[in-house]
């Protein structure tokens, strides 16, 4: 397979599967020899299942048999969130369970929401990674989340327009 098809790496001494490129949509693809594949990358579900869809139909046309339609589980979705505010990680990291906050080490504060069940890096610049969701919609009920108990922790504060202005 990695001889007949292009935009393809494999080198098993370093890593066991093989690796494929698309373009379009800009996704990256490790196909392991049992079947099992996992795309990184794409921005939307529907963009991971179009991703799916064009490597499937790229692999068959270079030959390779896939039989059956594949099943599409997404594990992890990894989003960035900007709440454009300051946050106080310090006065958060007192009145939230679930964090962890150590400044010397990270410069966020990671919050261990239950439900959705996600981790949020939080930023004093209001700046959020998030991850562990499992649907889109987790992701948005997260932030929505997490911005509602900052705010009524008055752990945020509105960032001033010329300061918006010069980042």
């Amino acid at each position: 397979m990695e001889r007949s098809v292009p935009n393809v790496e494999y080198d098993p001494d370093q890593f066991p599967g093989l690796i494929f490129r698309l373009e379009s949509p800009k996704v990256t693809s490790l196909i392991f020899k049992s079947g099992k594949m996992v795309v990184t990358g794409a921005k939307s579900t529907e963009e991971l299942i179009k991703a799916v869809k064009r490597i499937i139909k790229s692999l068959r046309r270079y030959g390779i048999r896939i039989g059956g339609k594949p099943k599409i589980q997404i594990q992890n979705i990894v989003a960035s969130a900007n709440m454009h505010v300051h946050v106080n990680l310090d006065k958060a990291a007192f009145l939230l369970e679930n964090n962890m906050y150590e400044p010397e080490q990270f410069p966020g504060l990671i919050f261990r929401m239950d439900d959705p069940r996600v981790v949020l890096l939080i930023f004093s610049s209001g700046k959020m990674v998030i991850t562990g969701a499992k649907r889109e919609d987790e992701v948005y009920r997260a932030v929505k989340k997490i911005f509602d108990k900052l705010e009524s922790l008055e752990c945020i504060k509105p960032i001033e327009e010329e300061e918006e202005l010069e980042i």
